[in-house]
């Protein structure tokens, strides 16, 4: 399919299709049917935080078979690559981080358990979030940790073929209402953090206290929450992975985590950049569109060449998460942290530049652009920060570069390579 820049013809977006195999092509047109058949009272409702969560959308999307497109078919799922779900995923962050996160937690959760769960967790878990019967939540920060998931403090004793689990996580989306929670706690009061955790299934029902629900900038009608553990007993049967393996089920966690946060805001950045566009050769000023402007037009130019690095960057990404899935020695995560901190940051950068063109009106209600601007700014921040995604990028690159390599030792290029005595390093 020809590469289409064009926003303004009804019904082609800015998009690069042609990165896309035809199933996924298929995939995308199927997923914009059904955004485009969501009831816009629908995000009115949660940005004035009416609602608690969106379940109908989420029974919706299963309905249509759309949640837990990369899972097992028994399960639900279709089976499908991490590159044909962010192709659904960037459709989906059309309508916003809200809806996007309820589409993506199925994803996220439904990694751990489909990777470390048991048969019988899959069957009462992971079957009924891709079913669109049950929420599911994550609980990975704490009051005192942000950025340091390996400090958690939430412990986790084992009494016989139980757990007694005290603590509390906060900033939970679908805190307030979700069936289950996948929480991570302390199991090794001595060991470092890496070898001390272990992921837990947790219902509400157990006993979880809903503590606080969050009044926030934008992402409304999510139902975030802080929710506390006291003295909880869960069965063993309702621990993921092995005892103190809760590293491997949060790095592989990531993955979703971090794709579709970075793909979700493509779908935003694209959704306020095609509405400049397209307000940009409507709107007037001394006597022509504001598109005629170079003012206006090389802010629309440089924003699509963004657009495109950033979605470059996350459908190489989902490809390396896809080739790793196929046991080859490729380890994606530098690529996703890279994914995750380039297409959050110019999603910001692009909301911006989408109001800036707006103008005054951009301010105000009359146009999503506000709504999606207040949604983004929290993109670089969750999953985490982008600071940690570089700090993931460098350490990855320096691992690298000390490695065995065919390649061309360029420093011999230079006239007095040899000089060795000039080379001075301490």
């Amino acid at each position: 399919m020809e590469y289409v820049s064009n926003g303004l013809d009804g019904g082609k977006m800015i998009e690069n299709d042609f990165l896309s195999t035809h199933d996924e092509i298929s995939l995308r047109e199927e997923v914009k049917h059904f955004v485009k058949s969501v009831d816009p009272e629908l995000l009115r409702k949660m940005d004035r935080n009416e609602i608690d969560y969106p379940f109908e959308f989420l029974r919706q999307a299963a309905d249509r078979k759309l949640l837990g497109l990369r899972f097992p078919k028994k399960y639900g799922g279709r089976e499908l690559t991490w590159t044909a779900e962010m192709v659904a995923l960037e459709e989906i962050g059309v309508l916003g981080m809200g809806l996007g996160c309820s589409y993506a937690m199925v994803s996220i959760v439904g990694e751990a358990l489909n990777k470390f769960g048991t048969e019988w967790q899959k069957e009462n878990f992971l079957k009924p979030i891709i079913r669109g019967e049950k929420v599911a939540a994550e609980g990975l920060t704490e009051p005192r940790g942000g950025s340091d998931f390996f400090g958690t403090e939430t412990k986790a004793e084992r009494k016989g073929k139980k757990w007694i689990i005290n603590g509390e996580k906060r900033f939970i989306a679908g805190g307030k209402v979700a069936d289950f929670y996948l929480i991570y706690a302390r199991t090794d009061p001595k060991a470092p953090g890496h070898k001390a955790l272990t992921a837990f299934l947790i219902e509400r029902k157990m006993g979880v206290k809903i503590e606080e629900v969050y009044s926030l900038l934008g992402f409304r009608g999510m139902g975030t929450a802080r929710i506390v553990f006291k003295n909880i007993e869960v069965p063993d049967e309702y621990r993921v992975g092995e005892v103190n393996g809760g590293a491997a089920v949060f790095n592989r966690m990531m993955v979703p985590e971090r794709l579709t946060s970075a793909t979700g805001a493509l779908g935003a950045a694209r959704t306020a950049l095609e509405i400049a566009i397209k307000y940009s050769t409507k709107r007037k000023a001394f006597g022509m569109p504001i598109r005629n402007f170079q003012a206006i037009n090389f802010k629309i130019a440089e924003s699509v060449m963004k657009l495109d690095a950033a979605r470059a960057l996350v459908y190489t990404a989902a490809k390396a998460a896809d080739e790793s899935d196929k046991g080859l020695p490729i380890d994606p995560r530098r690529l996703v942290s890279e994914a995750k901190c380039f297409a959050t940051d110019i999603g910001w950068e692009i909301v911006n530049v989408a109001m800036q063109i707006l103008g005054g009106i951009g301010y105000t209600q009359i146009y999503p652009i506000e709504r999606l601007l207040r949604d983004m700014r929290l993109a670089p921040i969750w999953t985490g920060s982008n600071e940690i995604m570089k700090l993931l990028i460098q350490h990855e690159v320096y691992k690298i570069i000390g490695m065995p390599s065919l390649d061309r030792d360029v420093e011999m290029d230079a006239m007095e390579w040899q000089k060795e005595i000039e080379k001075v390093y301490e």
